[in-house]
C-alpha cells in the first residue's frame, strides 16, 4: 500500500490562471493601484460576506492580523493579553510586538483551554487571544460570558479554524476580531497571507491604516471610508498589506471551501476512529457544541513514557509518516518553554504534560480513503514496534 505525499497541496483552481495572467501582463500587483475592484479588495467583501462580518482586511500573514488587531483595539502599552500555553509562537510574539505582554494560561489533554485557569489569570489582564489551535475549539460560550461580564476584547486566532462552527456559527464570528491564515497548511493556500474580520467600524478603520493605507489610499476601503478619515496621518504605517497575487490565488478557492471541509472532517474522523482502537493511542473528541473543519489530526499517546513515544515517532518517520510530539524537540514553535523571547516565561505543569504525548500528523483534504488507510496501518504499526505488541 503506497503512501500520499502528506505535503502536497490541492491544486489551485483553473480558475485563478486568467486573473493571475492578466496581472503578469499588467503588472498591476499593488492592491492600491487600481481605483477601485483590485483583487484584494474584492477578496475582502467576498470574504466579509462568506463569514456574515461587516469588514474584513486581508493583509500579508495571520501573524500580521493578530499584532494589527491588537494595536487596533489601542490597549495601553505593556498590556497584558492572556493566551492559550498551546498555541504557535507566533502568537506571543504578535503580543510582544504589539507593546503588550503575553500572559499564559494552562491548556488540557484536550488541547483546549482550561476555563479554571483562564478565569483565574483573566482578571489581570487587557485583552485575549483564543487560539483554536490545530482547529481545536475552546468552550467559547464560557470565554465569552466571562470576558464579556468583565468587558475584555477577545481576538480569536482562527488560523487553522477556517470553516469550524460553534452551535452552528462560524468560528472567527465570536469574538470582537477573528483573524484567518492563507499560509500553505491551511484550507486555504496562497502560500502566505491572512485576513482579519470585525463588525466594528474603527476598529477596522485603525487597522486599514496601519496596515499601510498611506496618504488617501484608505478611501479605496469605500464602505469605511468615513472612520479611516478620522486617522489620516495619526497613527503609525506597518506595511503589513496583501497583493493582489495573492488574493487572486485566494479568492477561486473560497467556492472550494465547503467541500474541502466535508473532506477533512471525513478523513479525520475516519482516521481517528481507528486510532482510537488501539489502547496507546487517544484522540481527543470534539466539544457538542464544535463542528470541525480539520486538515490535520492530534493524538496523545497513553500508557508510553518519553522514550517509548520518541521510540514510535520515530519507527512512523522511518515508514514514511512524520509524527511530530509537539513537546519533544528542542526548537518546536508550538512548546511554550521554547518560547524564551517571553521575560519570566512561566511553568505550566498541565500543558507541559500534555505536549509530552501529543502528537500532530497532517491529513490533507484531497487524500482518498486507500490513502488514509496507508497512513493508518504506518501509525500502528509504529505503535506496535514502540510497544512491542502485535496487531490483534
Amino acid at each position: 500500500m503506497s503512501l500520499p505525499d502528506m505535503h502536497r497541496a490541492e491544486a489551485i483552481p483553473d480558475a485563478a490562471r486568467a486573473e493571475i495572467e492578466r496581472l503578469l501582463q499588467s503588472g498591476d500587483l499593488f492592491r492600491y493601484t487600481a481605483a477601485s475592484d483590485a483583487p484584494v479588495s474584492l477578496l475582502e467583501a467576498e470574504f466579509a460576506q462568506m463569514m456574515g462580518s461587516r469588514y474584513a482586511l486581508a493583509v500579508s500573514s495571520c501573524s500580521a492580523a493578530l499584532f494589527l488587531s491588537l494595536m487596533a483595539l489601542d490597549l495601553p502599552k505593556d498590556a497584558r493579553v492572556l493566551i492559550p500555553g498551546f498555541t504557535f509562537a507566533a502568537v506571543p510574539s504578535s503580543v510582544i510586538h504589539a507593546n503588550c505582554q503575553p500572559v499564559l494560561c494552562e491548556v488540557g489533554d484536550n488541547y483546549r483551554i482550561d476555563i479554571n485557569d483562564f478565569e483565574a489569570k483573566l482578571p489581570t489582564v487587557d485583552a485575549v487571544i483564543i487560539s483554536h489551535m490545530r482547529g481545536h475549539t475552546s468552550d467559547m460560550d464560557a470565554i465569552m460570558a466571562l470576558c464579556d461580564a468583565a468587558n475584555i476584547p477577545v481576538i480569536e486566532d482562527a488560523a487553522h479554524s477556517l470553516g469550524t462552527l460553534w452551535h452552528g456559527k462560524k468560528i472567527g464570528t465570536i469574538g470582537k476580531i477573528g483573524c484567518f491564515s492563507f499560509q500553505s497548511y491551511k484550507m486555504i493556500n496562497a502560500g502566505e497571507g491572512g485576513i482579519m474580520i470585525t463588525d466594528d467600524a474603527d476598529l477596522i478603520a485603525r487597522a486599514i491604516i496601519m496596515s499601510g493605507a498611506y496618504e488617501h489610499n484608505w478611501k479605496k476601503h469605500p464602505s469605511i471610508a468615513d472612520a479611516c478619515a478620522r486617522w489620516q496621518n495619526k497613527l503609525p504605517l506597518y506595511n503589513l498589506r496583501l497583493g493582489n497575487l495573492s488574493a487572486a490565488l485566494v479568492r477561486p478557492q473560497l467556492a472550494e471551501l465547503p467541500r474541502r471541509v466535508a473532506d477533512g472532517l471525513r478523513n479525520h474522523d475516519y482516521v481517528a476512529a481507528k486510532l482510537n482502537a488501539s489502547p496507546y493511542i487517544n484522540v481527543p473528541a470534539p466539544l457538542a457544541a464544535e463542528t470541525r473543519a480539520p486538515d490535520s489530526i492530534q493524538f496523545n499517546m497513553a500508557g508510553l513514557d518519553d522514550e517509548a513515544t520518541r521510540a514510535f515517532a520515530d519507527a512512523s518517520a522511518a515508514a514514511g509518516v512524520k509524527v511530530q510530539v509537539f513537546g519533544q524537540s528542542t526548537d518546536n514553535a508550538r512548546a511554550f518553554w521554547n518560547w524564551q523571547f517571553i521575560e519570566n516565561l512561566p511553568d505550566l505543569p498541565q500543558t507541559r504534560k500534555m505536549l509530552m504525548t501529543a502528537c500532530d500528523v497532517r491529513l490533507p483534504v484531497h487524500l482518498e480513503l486507500s490513502d488514509l488507510d496507508a497512513v493508518i496501518n504506518v501509525l500502528l504499526g509504529a505503535v506496535q514496534a514502540a510497544t512491542g505488541t502485535k496487531a490483534a
